[in-house]
């Protein structure tokens, strides 16, 4: 091998080794700097503020369709009928006045009912007992 071919591999491998070198070289350490309690609060508060402003949004399309299926003047007549209350004593909403009379004349309430197992669970009790007199009688010598 001559002097040239020999320097040529040298510097070839010295470059190769350099660029493993630098592959493995330690990657700097993180710029993070912590936040104080006030910062964090700030940039969360920011976040939602962002996440807020997409959501209030409406396309056009979107407020056309909502037009079309309730139109302004029948929103207002809604508004305006849930603000005033109910019309007549059989209204949805009860008046302050006095109780709401159901259809039957009575006023809604119903005698209470005492607390009891639901029905049904005395044959599970009994299917239970069964079971567990049938697994005594098989295990006695």
């Amino acid at each position: 091998m001559t002097k040239d071919k020999q320097a040529e591999e040298i510097a070839a491998l010295r470059k190769e080794l350099d660029e493993l070198k630098s592959a493995l070289a330690p990657k700097p350490k993180s710029d993070f700097v912590p936040m104080t309690d006030e910062q964090h609060r700030d940039w969360v508060h920011q976040t939602n503020e962002r996440r807020m402003s997409l959501a209030s949004n409406f396309h056009p399309d979107d407020l056309r369709a909502m037009e079309r299926a309730c139109p302004t003047p029948m929103m207002k007549e809604i508004a305006l009928r849930d603000a005033r209350g109910p019309t007549s004593p059989g209204g949805m909403v009860p008046s302050s006045s006095g109780q709401v009379q159901g259809p039957s004349g009575g006023t809604g309430w119903v005698e209470p009912v005492p607390l009891s197992n639901p029905p049904g669970t005395f044959w599970v009790d009994a299917i239970a007992i069964a079971d567990d007199v049938k697994q005594r009688k098989g295990n006695k010598p």
